[in-house]
């Protein structure tokens, strides 16, 4: 918890587990709170990957919205943190988010989790874990995909 990793160790979707409750759907957020810097925020929260109605611990059934999005970001913007969330559903819910491919910004930049959470009544999350990145050259090949330059 907390770790620095570079981007090019995180360029893939992480093997996730929890124990998760029988009948139970959950949602999975992962976001990075230093868009495109901590000193400038401008761009705060990036939603790098949303999965929804996620049955029990099985991530593979879930509903994504957001296709994972390693993290990447311009030279000299220093550490970023980045963060994934997981919220129990209270039920099964009907989710108008827009898809958004891994190459997409679609619905990625100013995301609030705040306020995605209010609007679904997802409450607080049930788990939850953070690291910390800076630049490293796959930085360049994630702005490449996006179409930015930082």
């Amino acid at each position: 918890m907390g770790e620095e990793l570079a981007p090019t160790q995180v360029q893939n979707p992480p093997v996730l587990e929890w124990r998760a409750e029988k009948d139970t759907f959950y949602t999975l957020l992962f976001t990075e709170v230093d868009a495109p810097s901590r000193e400038d925020t401008s761009l705060k929260e990036w939603c790098h990957w949303l999965i929804v109605n996620i049955p029990e611990s099985d991530i593979s059934k879930g509903t994504v919205v957001r296709e994972y999005q390693g993290s990447g970001h311009g030279k000299d913007s220093g550490l970023h943190r980045y963060v994934y969330l997981l919220f129990k559903q209270p039920e099964k819910l009907t989710f108008d988010e827009q898809y958004s491919p891994a190459n997409s910004i679609e619905g990625r930049p100013k995301f609030s989790t705040q306020n995605f959470s209010k609007k679904y009544n997802l409450g607080k999350p049930v788990a939850g874990n953070f690291y910390q990145a800076q630049y490293d050259e796959f930085s360049d090949i994630i702005l490449a995909r996006l179409g930015l330059s930082l």
